[in-house]
């Protein structure tokens, strides 16, 4: 008895078995690898400022083909200190898309957190890493600065981007465009436009998204119909917002039939974009108690098959029964 008591409680057995009660046993679905999985792993060994852990795993990650995400330094933001930890952690990864896709992650996150200046001290230390760096690793700083109107700011960025060899692509003077569109500054618009030709850019979705939300803003319907008229012509394929543009705006000046025009001329394309833009118009048409206007656009989803949502199907069971 002595001896099977002195078996049970001796060190050797008694640490085997605490590592057995202490170790997670892996869920096959919540351990499954990926993009989230390694952002919770990550998260977890910054906060404990486990930075060898975080260089295993932003390896581990890479080489598993899952890209970095702006949650994967979730940790900074409770934390900026650490950041030239972070720093150093990245500056030792694997050469190539290890590296480089990590220090992108890192920009995207700061500059979602409103640090640009942070974010530039970043991209400065992919350069010094010897990353690929280009225009796309500016694009999340330059479109938290423009979606908080600091345009000088922002183009100091672009400065800065030009002192690292990097010229502005269209995605980034997109964000410009976009953003002087919005406060209704067509004048700085159209100079950005200038600029952009002169650099032998061609606008695409975006562009043009930007110029029709300006003519709407600005009162310039027309304009809006004539730039939508131009992408036709140039086989542009248009986002689903930029007819959103002018439907809210012709509901809103009142124009009913018009509305429900456009949206008859523009139908026919594609199925999807048809039921967003009769579902929109029904919807705001409803929003102004023009209710015969909806049910004729609601009818004519119903013969064309389109998708309504539960509120657009009750309303027009309701106003529809006889």
């Amino acid at each position: 008895m002595l001896l099977l008591r002195k078996s049970l409680f001796s060190p050797s057995l008694s640490r085997a078995t605490s590592r057995f009660l202490t170790t997670q046993i892996p869920n096959p679905i919540e351990d499954e690898p990926s993009s989230a999985y390694y952002d919770r792993l990550i998260d977890a060994a910054g906060r404990e400022r486990d930075f060898a852990a975080v260089h295993r795993l932003l390896n581990k990650r890479a080489h598993d083909g899952f890209f970095s995400t702006t949650e994967t330094f979730k940790f900074i933001s409770t934390d900026l200190s650490v950041l030239d930890d972070v720093l150093q952690t990245l500056a030792r990864l694997d050469e190539g898309f290890p590296r480089t896709d990590a220090h992108k992650s890192l920009i995207a996150r700061l500059a979602k957190m409103g640090r640009a200046d942070e974010a530039l001290r970043v991209a400065d230390a992919m350069t010094a890493a010897g990353c690929g760096i280009n225009a796309s690793a500016f694009h999340p700083v330059l479109q938290a600065l423009t979606k908080t109107k600091e345009i000088d700011r922002a183009w100091r960025v672009v400065d800065r981007m030009r002192e690292n060899n990097v010229s502005p692509d269209l995605t980034g003077y997109n964000y410009f465009l976009t953003s002087h569109c919005l406060v209704r500054d067509l004048t700085s618009a159209a100079g950005l436009l200038t600029k952009m030709r002169e650099e032998g850019m061609e606008g695409d979705a975006r562009t043009y998204d930007a110029l029709v939300l300006g003519a709407c803003r600005t009162g310039k319907l027309d304009g809006a119909l004539a730039v939508l008229r131009r992408t036709v012509e140039l086989k542009v394929p248009l986002l689903y917002c930029t007819y959103a543009h002018v439907i809210g705006t012709m509901v809103r000046w009142g124009y009913y039939a018009q509305a429900v025009e456009f949206v008859k001329v523009c139908g026919g394309r594609e199925k999807g974009l048809d039921s967003a833009n009769f579902g929109l118009l029904a919807s705001r048409l409803i929003d102004k108690k023009k209710f015969d206007e909806a049910v004729v656009i609601l009818e004519e989803m119903s013969k064309r098959d389109l998708k309504m949502d539960k509120m657009l199907k009750d309303f027009y069971k309701l106003h529809t029964q006889k």
